[in-house]
């Protein structure tokens, strides 16, 4: 990738003209939406079971023992003993079943159950689940699902080919589980309740708890970064319910962090807007290695005992474009206005990395950089 010197003129005129000065616009969001209210949090439930019905897409019971202990088991529940009895069925599947229980569910409403197959079966098209409990951490039973799965994939197989779309072992059942316990949490009877913010910073707590105590005075106080707390101020006249309600609709400006998070894996660079950086005159090599490999076949000669051999032949190509200047920052500037001049004259995602992690090293870009 090589550049002129017309380059280095337009790119410092454009970050010399940028100069990072131009107010961005600060985001605001509501309260609700930046904040987690003190344990009203969702519960993770599992559960095991059988998917009946496949058409010979499901588990090799002589492969997978536990789906055979399985179907003996529910079978004697219900009456039938085959114990010592060798199954061949390949119409049932074993199964996990996991949902996610919203705060504040209440029996007999439903929720939506994820299905995946544990053992060798190709497909859960066409299944049905069968009854089966889900649990959460302390053992009991909160839920008890059952249904007719959907699968979003498919699996076609004939003698010479196989043509697969998405993951036909993975199956949903919207609605498929009804609640049969609910979670007690007294919320209406606590005399404080903690707003955990989603992204800790200092400044956006002390707004949050200004915001709050400017429409209910003394109402919020800032424990830390990440926790704000309330209590109904006296004389309020209502519960610490009727004080989230009145205020997580205040709008808040968030204040954000400088980040840079680079994805060297994809390319990928996510940057925030209050980046800067720092005077500093930027300077790239490009460097390209070309690896050719062109392997040639060495035939005996005739009458000959020998054999063919194949020897490699590789040719390495090293080009080493001399230094370029990117340009010269004349002011602390915006890292927006500099990528947007790099990308401008076709700079690549990949140079891109490389130039910010140099200039994160120079101590010249303000912000921390988190690789992934």
């Amino acid at each position: 990738m090589r550049h002129s010197s017309g380059f280095l003129l337009a790119l410092t005129a454009m970050l010399a003209t940028a100069g990072g000065s131009a107010a961005l616009a600060t985001p605001t969001s509501r309260i609700k939406d930046i904040v987690n209210i003190e344990n009203v949090r969702p519960n993770q439930l599992v559960g095991y079971g059988l998917v009946v019905g496949l058409q010979g897409t499901g588990d090799r019971t002589r492969n997978i023992p536990f789906t055979e202990e399985t179907i003996q088991s529910m079978l004697e529940r219900m009456g039938v003993n085959i114990r010592g009895v060798r199954m061949q069925t390949q119409n049932v599947a074993a199964v996990s079943v996991i949902a996610t229980l919203p705060p504040f569910a209440r029996s007999g409403s439903t929720i939506d159950v994820q299905i995946g197959a544990m053992g060798d079966a190709t497909s859960l098209q066409g299944g049905t689940l069968l009854v089966t409990s889900l649990r959460g951490l302390d053992g009991e039973i909160y839920a008890v699902a059952q249904g007719p799965v959907a699968v979003s994939g498919f699996r076609a197989q004939g003698a010479a080919a196989t043509v697969t779309r998405g993951v036909s072992t993975s199956a949903r059942i919207a609605g498929g589980a009804i609640v049969e316990r609910e979670v007690p949490f007294a919320l209406k009877s606590a005399r404080t309740l903690k707003l955990a913010l989603k992204n800790p910073d200092f400044t956006t707590a002390y707004r949050i708890a200004g915001a709050v105590n400017q429409r209910i005075a003394g109402a919020a106080e800032v424990l830390d970064p990440a926790t704000v707390e309330l209590t109904p101020p006296a004389g309020f006249g209502g519960s610490v319910v009727d004080l989230v309600a009145r205020v997580e609709d205040v709008p808040i400006d968030i204040d954000q962090p400088a980040r840079v998070v680079i994805n060297e894996a994809t390319g990928t660079v996510v940057m925030g807007a209050d980046v800067r950086v720092s005077p500093v005159a930027i300077a790239q090599g490009g460097l390209t290695i070309s690896v050719t490999e062109t392997p040639v076949a060495s035939q005996p000669g005739p009458l000959s005992n020998g054999t063919t051999q194949v020897l490699p032949r590789t040719r390495i190509d090293v080009d080493d474009g001399s230094g370029r200047s990117l340009g010269v920052l004349q002011g602390s500037t915006s890292l927006v206005s500099l990528v947007s001049g790099l990308n401008a004259f076709g700079v690549s995602p990949r140079d891109l990395i490389t130039v910010l992690q140099a200039l994160r090293t120079a101590g010249a870009l303000q912000a921390d950089i988190e690789v992934q």
